[in-house]
């Protein structure tokens, strides 16, 4: 799935044109007040997504948007994740995403719903004339960033197609249901820095994850999110990262690459 004006249906304006201030995702405060405590209203449905996937329009007191609305009723079992836990790792991932403090994610709540409880997230707009592709194989800063977000969390699908680059510089990604595995399974169309030195402001975000992990609000979160297992598992991979100092390597027994890579 992504979050792309092709592949949602059928409602394109949905928060658009509505009496009310447009939340943007970088006022994060407001955006997960309105994500958390608006009136979510159904506009269409993500055609392409595996799980259930619903675009949303969320207003509340003068605030209004767009949003993904994935309930946990709608998402398909997979053989390595347990059943209904791939709203709560999105969650997880936005909250690793504000430790760091890049903003990699967008505000992203777990709340309950028109079908039940799930994960709502802030819609991003991807800027139509951007290649992602040729973004996704670039050296950009934001790109960067995401690489080290990914290994953090422990993406098993990061597709280009993930990529919502929204045309001011700034990249999110979407789409972390499947993060947080214990076992190794970062597969990603992010591998250009593989082997190279993390950059002084990755080590810093890395530093910053650690803290909030081990005795923070972070780790406190995460444990309301994820095993205790999954938790202390990615404990050690930030503890590798910041150990070693470089971006890690694919994994030798699983795919290195999602597909399709779109």
């Amino acid at each position: 799935m992504t979050q792309s004006s092709r592949d949602r249906a059928p409602a394109d304006d949905a928060g658009r044109g509505r009496p009310g201030r447009r939340v943007p995702p970088r006022d994060v405060a407001a955006a997960e007040e309105l994500l958390s405590s608006g009136r979510l209203s159904v506009e269409g449905r993500l055609v392409q997504a595996s799980n259930a996937t619903l675009y949303c329009s969320v207003d509340l007191d003068g605030l209004t948007g767009a949003c993904v609305y994935k309930p946990v009723a709608g998402e398909r079992p997979l053989w390595d994740f347990p059943d209904g836990t791939l709203a709560e790792r999105e969650v997880a991932a936005y909250e690793v995403s504000k430790a760091m403090g890049w903003g990699t994610v967008p505000p992203t709540v777990h709340r309950d719903g028109p079908y039940g409880p799930g994960m709502v997230q802030l819609w991003v707009e991807p800027d139509p004339d951007i290649d992602l592709v040729a973004l996704s194989r670039s050296d950009d800063d934001a790109i960067r960033r995401m690489a080290v977000f990914d290994a953090v969390v422990n993406n098993a699908d990061r597709k280009i197609g993930h990529l919502l680059p929204p045309g001011d510089g700034h990249v999110y990604g979407c789409d972390h249901g499947v993060c947080f595995s214990v076992d190794y399974k970062l597969r990603t169309v992010l591998w250009q820095w593989r082997g190279k030195p993390l950059t002084s402001e990755a080590l810093e975000a890395l530093g910053r994850v650690d803290e909030g992990i081990r005795g923070g609000a972070l780790g406190a979160r995460l444990t309301e999110l994820l095993t205790a297992d999954e938790v202390d598992a990615t404990r050690r991979r930030v503890e590798l990262m910041l150990k070693h100092r470089i971006h890690p390597y694919p994994p030798e027994d699983w795919p290195a690459i999602p597909w399709p890579p779109l």
